[in-house]
């Protein structure tokens, strides 16, 4: 034990990845005939550690173009989405309360899979996927093994055997050296 140092450090405690795939219902001000079109924008977001789960939560903006008045109109309906997901987090070590640092990464941005006329033909149906990963940060501590301070690793040396030419000589060697070097060379 005595050569052996725990070092406390911040490093990745926790993991937690969850795929969502919701349905939401629009009600355009018009009784849509046709769908022409969906996409989602300005996904904004935030997330904090609640207990085991981080809690992202956030809002988007769903555009639908969509037609009506028996196909001759067109126009583009745009609400806005507000969504909370709990993701529950798989710690490597025991569990450490005091860590608040989450870190997300958006592994799929909110996108439509699928816009249809609902059955009742007065509203839209979007289905919106996403994806997020997110990490908590937090201390641990990391054991390392202590050397004397005289230690030094030890060098592997070929051996060369010794030519009595005056001149450098080009040579290949599996020790990755292009070049030997003769002795006799000075520098000045």
């Amino acid at each position: 034990m005595k050569r052996l140092r725990q070092i406390v450090t911040k490093a990745v405690i926790a993991k937690g990845k969850k795929r969502v795939e919701c349905t939401e219902l629009l009600k355009p001000p018009n009784t849509p005939s046709n769908i022409l079109g969906c996409w989602v924008i300005n996904h904004h977001y935030h997330a904090k550690k609640v207990g085991k789960f981080v809690e992202v939560s956030g809002k988007f903006d769903v555009n639908v173009w969509y037609a009506f008045n028996n196909h001759s109109k067109t126009a583009v309906y745009t609400e806005t989405i507000s969504y909370r997901d709990r993701i529950k987090l798989h710690y490597r070590d025991e569990e450490v309360s005091d860590s608040n640092d989450v870190h997300v990464r958006v592994l799929q941005q909110p996108n439509c899979i699928e816009a249809v006329i609902a059955p009742n033909n007065e509203q839209i149906k979007v289905t919106i996927e996403r994806e997020f990963l997110v990490e908590v940060v937090g201390e641990t501590k990391v054991c390392i093994s202590i050397h004397p301070l005289d230690f030094e690793e030890e060098w592997r040396f070929d051996d060369e055997s010794s030519s009595s030419s005056s001149s450098s000589s080009s040579s290949s060697s599996s020790s990755g050296y292009d070049k030997k070097i003769d002795e006799s060379s000075s520098f000045n």
